[in-house]
This record gives C-alpha cells, structure tokens and sequence, in this order.
C-alpha cells in the first residue's frame, strides 16, 4: 500500500469481491461513502458513444446532497441498452436503500469489458455485502482502489495534507488507467475525495480545473473511452467554514496534485 494514505474526515470506504471478475482474489466493487449529506461533481467521458452509468451520473451532478459513489469493475455496462440503464439505476438505488438517501444522490462508475450485461444478483448482495465492510481505514481505501481496477498493473493512490482555517485538511483520491486512453480524461475512473467546505460551485471548477492540467493531458492510443469518469466529493467534515481566496487556491492545489 503506498505510504502516507490518509481518508478524509467524513468518508468510509470498502473494495470486495462480489463475482463481476470471475477470480476471487481480485476485487470488483467499490464504495466511497458520506457519513451525512455532501457534494458529489463529476467530469465524464466527451465520447458520443457512453456506458450505462455515465448517463445514470452526468445528470446528476453537481450535487450538493450527494452520499455515496459505487464502482463496479470487470464489466462497464456500456452499450447495453435499456437494460444497462436500468441496471445502472439499480446500483444506485441499491447503495440507497442501504443509507436511507434518494437514489438521486448516489453515483456510479463501472469499467471492464464493453457489451455485455452485469451479473445484477452478484452486484445486489456485493453492495449490502460491502456496506457492511465500509471503514475509515487507509486498508479500506487501499481495498477500494484496488476494485477499481481492470488491467491495470498497481492501483493508484494519493494523499496531500494541509493547515487551513486552523484545520487539517486532506484531500486524497484512487485511480485506474489503462488501454483505451485518449488525450481526455486519460486516466479513466478516478474518485477525488476532501474533507474541505466546498460550495457545488467551487468544488465543480475546481474538478474541471484539475481534470484539464491532468487528466486531459495524455495519450496512449488516441482513443477515448466509452466510461471516462472523475468524480470529486467533499464532506466539510474538516470544518473549516467557508474559505477565502487564498484558501480555496490551497484546495486547488492539493486538489491537482491529487489528480496529477
């Protein structure tokens, strides 16, 4: 696990098994959970052609209710049509009914294989398996990142730390990136996460703005995928009340850093 990974105040994670990949020893679903009501932004895929979840998320963004992020890995429910959405929308809806929240603010990601239709019976009994798991451990985290994961070699983590308004502030993030990478949103599926007081707003642009120095800067096979996702979630739980200027520039750094 790379050193120095921290989970922001207010958020538990969890990574399981659940059944989408048929090895048991790798993991294949995600959860990144508000411990109560936050927001949830998200930059996605400039394909025309897009999976399931992307369509099930972008409209969902930003929120500033927002609880939770499920990611299922292995298969990305795209080009699956109806049923696909609707598979989709119950993953939300599964997470939900576990937190006692709307559906609506609850997003998904799911990477893989382009398709073909998700295990939903695996997928259902993962969620209430992995909620059960959720925990503010770097080792949940760790668990989590490595679910994201398709062909990926290593997960990928990050964490910077700062003092602001007399507070510690964290902001720390997990990502997978491999094969169809286009000089936007390269990397993918990424999950930015801060205990910073964010407005929809500030937390929206400041995503989009450290998508653009990152994520949008690299190619390997000129292609952009069907499921390209960067989401960023902030809790307040730092409780730094609203900051000025010069603080919110600290944010945006910490926050490209993550994403760099």
């Amino acid at each position: 696990m790379p050193e120095n990974i921290a989970v922001p105040q207010g958020f538990k994670t969890a990574g399981i098994h659940c059944g989408v990949k048929s090895d048991p020893d790798r993991n294949d679903l995600a959860l990144f959970v508000l411990d109560a009501p936050g927001v949830l932004t998200g930059v996605f895929t400039q394909n025309k052609v897009c999976g399931a979840p992307v369509k099930v998320s972008r409209p969902r963004v930003p929120n500033g209710a927002g609880r939770a992020l499920v990611i299922s890995s292995g298969n990305s429910n795209a080009c699956t049509g109806q049923r696909g959405l609707e598979d989709a929308q119950t993953m939300t809806q599964s997470l939900a009914d576990q937190i006692g929240c709307d559906a609506d603010d609850v997003l998904v990601c799911s990477t893989g294989i382009i398709g073909q239709f998700l295990p939903m019976e695996k997928l259902n009994a993962g969620i209430s398996a992995a909620y059960k798991q959720l925990s503010p451990t770097a080792e949940a985290f760790n668990s989590a990142a490595r679910a994201m994961m398709t062909t990926d070699t290593v997960h990928k983590q990050a964490t910077r730390v700062a003092e602001l308004n007399g507070q510690t502030v964290t902001v720390s993030g997990a990502a997978k990136g491999a094969a169809m990478i286009g000089p936007n949103m390269a990397t993918m599926l990424a999950v930015i996460m801060t205990d910073a007081d964010l407005s929809s707003e500030q937390a929206d642009s400041m995503l989009r703005t450290a998508v653009n120095k990152s994520f949008n800067c690299i190619s390997v096979e000129g292609h952009t995928s069907t499921s390209d996702t960067v989401i960023l979630m902030a809790s307040a739980a730092a409780e730094t009340g609203p900051m000025d200027a010069n603080g919110l520039d600290e944010v945006q750094q910490m926050v490209n850093a993550v994403a760099s």
